[in-house]
């Protein structure tokens, strides 16, 4: 894929829920972008999310930017995510910073194997600030979690940066699924009662729904 092209397929890596059997209000579409470093797994996390599957090893690193639209029920409401895949190379990110600008949410992942790519989430989250909308949702996600052995970010380390930041977080595996749903699910509901709140209803509040799904399901591993 050329640097910055746009595939107008619904999924750049295969098929993806078939929305035309889907009912949903095209006004819920929402455009959902994956940040990072490059060598994260921001592709593996999408490929597991759209497909349900891990593909080792078949990845190179993104050129320019790329999506696929996943339809999600949430409340009985389809919401339509359309989740950008960026590239996290220096290069790109004029490329990137382009898709900031009408974004509804950024899933921010590091690596727990790679200490750079946690270190430089802080310059991550200058850019986001800088080119995104101001209500955009925010997440960060500590990716790899299945690989314990090599890993050099403690969950805490995580934690407190995302308290820090005020945005949610959690740790996810793009090997085994864990916690891969819940963060879209989680985001796709936040914007789902951004859309439709009226003044006199609760706050969706996304970090108590993130820890009552964890105490609920134990380990939130994608069906």
């Amino acid at each position: 894929m050329q640097e910055g092209r746009i595939d107008s397929s619904d999924s750049t890596y295969g098929p993806a829920v078939d929305s035309d059997k889907c009912t949903y209000d095209e006004n819920q579409t929402q455009k959902t972008i994956l940040v990072g470093d490059s060598g994260v797994g921001k592709t593996s996390l999408l490929v597991q999310y759209d497909q349900g599957k891990f593909i080792p090893g078949s990845f190179t690193s993104t050129v320019g930017i790329s999506f696929t639209n996943k339809v999600v029920d949430v409340d009985n409401l389809k919401v339509k995510l359309q989740i950008w895949d960026t590239a996290g190379q220096e290069r790109f990110r004029s490329v990137t910073h382009a898709y900031y600008r009408d974004a509804q949410a950024l899933l921010l992942i590091y690596d727990i194997t790679n200490k750079p790519s946690f270190d430089n989430i802080r310059a991550w989250l200058t850019e986001i600030h800088e080119y995104a909308q101001k209500d955009v949702v925010i997440m960060l996600l500590g990716n790899k979690s299945d690989m314990a052995a090599e890993r050099v970010v403690k969950t805490e380390e995580g934690e407190k940066l995302a308290k820090e930041c005020g945005i949610p977080f959690m740790e996810t595996s793009a090997k085994t699924g864990v916690n891969i749903e819940l963060a879209f699910q989680a985001v796709a509901k936040e914007l789902k009662h951004r859309a439709t709140q009226q003044p006199n209803d609760p706050k969706f509040k996304i970090h108590e729904y993130i820890d009552s799904q964890k105490h609920k399901s134990g380990c939130c591993k994608q069906a």
